[in-house]
């Protein structure tokens, strides 16, 4: 997994989605689309790395738009050579969500809301990433389109890049052929940098409360969190290219996606 990491000052959980074994025996390529955690503390020659070594020109963005308001949308939305896309996986409306935030409480994230006990009982069987696919099928789709775009490098990120980055990262890796246990090996890969992803976090008083409400461990990114919902994707829709087909990819999006992770 070293070969893998994009050492940066500002971003500490960076790294390629080149280098992973696929089904028919071949490798996804390095050089084309990065995962990574939050990206408004890069410096200025963590850009000029990003940019003039690396040629990154797109960069997915999934974070709320609570939390871009609240922790900005970072350096490289200044810059004509990148293009920002943003797709939150969570629901812009609704309780405790983006759009009630700006009117209730500013500060209010997504996440903090209290859940029914029937979305409790559908999480317990999915997990909780389904959830995001659920509620935002526009932005997983996407998503999954600007890094099948061949037009440089691209970047897809969240806060920490674990969960929401992880599941669409699982997504691309999928269409491009990895084999599971490599998708689940690179999910788990974050738990190698999470103590840094932490400390970057809980300096931050948008994240803090919550990382702070919860036992440490739960953090940690288990094999069987993937596990377990790319096994929902295959029961519920015969694979995750069922679902994705379910919502409008094409058979054009799996070649361009494919094209761009495999040579």
């Amino acid at each position: 997994m070293n070969g893998r990491w994009i050492e940066l000052e500002g971003a500490v959980n960076v790294r390629d989605l080149g280098g992973l074994p696929t089904v028919d025996g071949g490798t996804t390529c390095f050089g084309r689309v990065l995962r990574a955690d939050n990206l408004q503390g890069l410096t200025d020659g963590d850009v000029g790395r990003l940019i003039g070594d690396l040629k990154l020109r797109n960069v997915v963005d999934l974070r709320s738009m609570t939390e871009v308001r609240l922790e900005g949308p970072g350096p490289l939305h200044r810059l004509s050579e990148v293009v920002i896309h943003h797709h939150s996986l969570f629901a812009e409306g609704g309780h405790l969500t983006d759009v009630e935030a700006d009117t209730v409480d500013a500060r209010a994230l997504p996440w903090q809301g209290e859940l029914a006990e029937e979305d409790l009982a559908e999480l317990r069987v999915t997990g909780y990433y389904y959830s995001y696919l659920r509620d935002r099928p526009d932005s997983v789709v996407s998503a999954l389109r600007v890094l099948a775009d061949d037009d440089g490098m691209a970047v897809v990120h969240c806060a920490a890049g674990k969960d929401r980055t992880g599941v669409v990262s699982a997504l691309a890796l999928e269409v491009a052929g990895a084999s599971r246990q490599a998708i689940i090996a690179d999910y788990v890969a974050t738990g190698e940098r999470l103590a840094a992803v932490l400390a970057r976090l809980r300096a931050s008083d948008t994240y803090r409360d919550d990382l702070d409400s919860k036992p440490a461990d739960s953090h940690l990114p288990r094999g069987e969190f993937m596990a377990q919902f790319l096994g929902t994707l295959d029961s519920r829709f015969g694979g995750p290219l069922g679902w994705l087909e379910a919502n409008g990819w094409t058979a054009a999006d799996t070649e361009a996606l494919r094209s761009r992770l495999r040579d």
